[in-house]
């Protein structure tokens, strides 16, 4: 049976999507829920997980190429089968005598960051690793850092399981390099497959409300990869008696409460940060928001027009963020009181102008910064939103990454989000929050018409920024988005 692959449904703000990374080829085999493409959109990457197991038949969409919602852009066939695979011979670890103990040390941290935590180890003792292979991810406070291997070799002892507090340059574990493999089994492309990899979103889901972690649940799929009654295979094993296990890391606390369930876990140090510095703007600002709308049909006509020829052209998609960007600056620019911020009993006025994008990442929400938007153009904001938005996705957002912001804008509007007053990004003095597109009867000129309307929300501190400052700002952006011929000729 031949199944249709298709892309998801976008959200009602965004017009098309962008094919990012197809995970397999024609002819590979592959399990259900496993992960097949990467959507790329102007501000999330959406998964598409297999409905069934089978083989990957077609790919009519390849990686770059531009899709609508609901396009099919491939076929598999369910149930299909592929070439046996002939089982590596069997192998264990020897360390010869030439083998040197290298230390596998803690990154050197932000000059703002006491400690850090553990966060993943990749490798278990005794597996052979190569050069530049990732061992284990450590957690600071915004970022992860990845620690690397120096040499080819097999890991020895690790001192610092998962969860464990760290300082800058501790040593966590040793590597043996030189060392080779003569016992265990043969290393596959497979080996440094990290957990959220061997698993679809909804299967780490389940793993999560069934209170399981990676290592209790065996993937029967290809590579090791874990679907649904892998989870299931798992529970039901988990509520026969057996010995308990030594763990590296201590297991999240479950409570039983027959049918129903909870389970207690710490939270992350992002998590921890995020909270802190919500509260923190909510307890030391004046803070104070306030509303307007906007009219998109303008924006989303000329986008319409010229969408393919700027593609063409820039080698990027026109999304609507790069207007968004564009008319914030220039707004920033009329009203430097918003690209200010107060330190002590000063005020520091900004003459530059970088803008934080709030990205939503698997950790959390993170706001990486778009540097001198002013100086770019209409490609470069894309294609710098793209960058960061794909760095925060796959954890590779750097200190220097986050670091400064004058300015944050955050899209509420690519979840579905109507209308919301958002926090403000300390020391930042203003945020501006967009909203979802919909359809709404306008009064125009003693007529109702149907518009794409937006909701704008500016968050702003009372204490620095006043109230006709800050209609002042709002106003100045709806006008610029409602006539983006404005943005061209500075009016």
């Amino acid at each position: 049976m031949t199944t249709e692959i298709k892309v998801p449904v976008l959200p009602e703000s965004v017009a098309d999507a962008t094919v990012a990374t197809w995970h397999v080829q024609v002819g590979d085999k592959f399990s259900r829920d496993q992960v097949l493409v990467d959507i790329e959109t102007d501000k999330v990457v959406l998964e598409v997980p297999a409905t069934a197991d089978g083989v990957l038949t077609d790919i009519s969409q390849i990686e770059g190429a531009t899709v609508l919602g609901e396009q099919v852009i491939g076929t598999f066939s369910e149930g299909g089968k592929e070439a046996p695979v002939v089982p590596a011979e069997e192998t264990s670890v020897t360390v010869g005598s030439d083998a040197k103990i290298i230390d596998i040390l803690v990154p050197v941290l932000p000059e703002s960051v006491a400690d850090a935590t553990v966060a993943s180890w990749h490798v278990a003792e005794g597996d052979t690793v190569t050069a530049d292979q990732n061992l284990v991810d450590i957690e600071t406070d915004k970022v992860v850092l990845e620690v690397v291997a120096q040499d080819n070799g097999v890991i020895g002892k690790i001192l610092h399981v998962e969860g464990d507090t760290v300082l800058g340059h501790q040593k966590i574990g040793e590597l043996s390099a030189g060392a080779t493999a003569t016992s265990a089994p043969a290393a596959s492309k497979y080996e440094a497959v990290s957990a959220d990899e061997l698993a679809s979103p909804s299967v780490r889901r389940l793993m999560t409300e069934k209170g399981l972690s990676a290592s209790e649940v065996t993937g029967t799929g290809k590579g090791g990869r874990i679907s649904k009654e892998d989870v299931e295979a798992a529970l039901l094993a988990k509520s026969t008696p057996a010995a308990p296990a030594k763990s590296a890391a201590p297991a999240p606390v479950v409570q039983d409460l027959g049918e129903r369930s909870q389970k207690r876990v710490p939270m992350t140090r992002l998590r921890k940060t995020i909270a802190t510095r919500l509260l923190e703007a909510k307890n030391s600002t004046a803070m104070l928001t306030t509303f307007n709308e906007v009219n998109m049909k303008p924006i989303m006509d000329l986008r319409k027009q010229y969408k393919d020829v700027f593609e063409k052209t820039h080698d990027t998609r026109l999304g609507f963020m790069s207007f968004y960007v564009k008319a914030v600056t220039e707004a920033l620019k009329r009203y430097p009181a918003v690209n200010a911020s107060i330190d002590g009993d000063d005020i520091v006025y900004h003459n530059f102008f970088d803008i934080s994008i709030a990205v939503s990442t698997p950790r959390g929400l993170v706001t990486p910064v778009l540097r001198d938007a002013d100086q770019l153009s209409m490609a470069g904001i894309e294609n710098g939103i793209r960058d960061l938005a794909i760095k925060g996705r796959d954890g590779k957002l750097a200190m220097a990454d986050m670091q400064g912001g004058n300015f944050t804008i955050t899209n509420g509007g690519v979840f579905g989000s109507l209308l919301s007053t958002p926090i403000l990004n300390l020391p930042q003095a203003g945020i501006l929050g967009m909203h979802k597109i919909q359809e709404r009867p306008m009064a125009v000129d003693g007529n109702v018409e149907i518009l794409p309307m937006m909701y704008l929300a500016l968050s702003y501190d009372h204490r620095l920024i006043d109230g006709k400052e800050s209609v002042g700002f709002l106003v100045t952006i709806k006008e610029l988005l409602e006539d983006p011929t404005r943005l061209l000729l500075d009016v």
